[in-house]
């Protein structure tokens, strides 16, 4: 996978930005955020692609995960979750293990997300340069995380 031009802009910007002064945070924060949520799409994009090329069976199994998910957040989406399990259930075992490492993968990018979106909103509120230096150091983080992600997901294409 070769890292996106607007994912790599905003991993430079993000590490300028652990020096900035409180000031520095508040004049830039626009562009910031605009950067940051640039990198997110292109990484959503790319995501989506990935998982678009897979084998049915692949996609089924990751499709009763995310069910799984909205059911335990939801239990009014039983009726999913269980046509989701019931389209899956055929799939082999290390072909599900396999969608699960990606899965996991997936939301511990997206959770390293929310923790960033949150530290940011925090270092606004407090109007806090250390919080906004963290804000990006997580940032950063959570991209490699999602970057690793989809290196998994790329991973199944092409296994046989």
């Amino acid at each position: 996978m070769q890292e996106s031009t607007v994912v790599q802009e905003a991993k430079k910007l993000m590490n300028e930005a652990k020096d900035w002064s409180v000031w520095r945070w508040l004049l830039e924060k626009k562009r910031v955020r605009a950067a940051a949520d640039h990198a997110n799409q292109a990484l959503d994009v790319l995501a989506k692609k990935v998982r678009a090329s897979w084998e049915d069976d692949l996609k089924k199994v990751y499709h009763e995960l995310e069910a799984q998910d909205a059911f335990e957040s939801n239990p009014r989406a039983s009726r999913q979750y269980q046509k989701a399990k019931e389209e899956a259930r055929h799939v082999d075992s290390k072909i599900r293990l396999a969608v699960q490492r990606v899965k996991q993968a997936d939301d511990e990018a997206w959770n390293a997300r929310m923790d960033a979106e949150q530290i940011f909103e925090d270092a606004e509120r407090q109007m806090s340069a250390g919080l906004a230096r963290q804000g990006a150091a997580r940032a950063i983080e959570c991209w490699d995380l999602r970057e690793k992600a989809i290196r998994k997901a790329q991973a199944l294409v092409h296994r046989k």
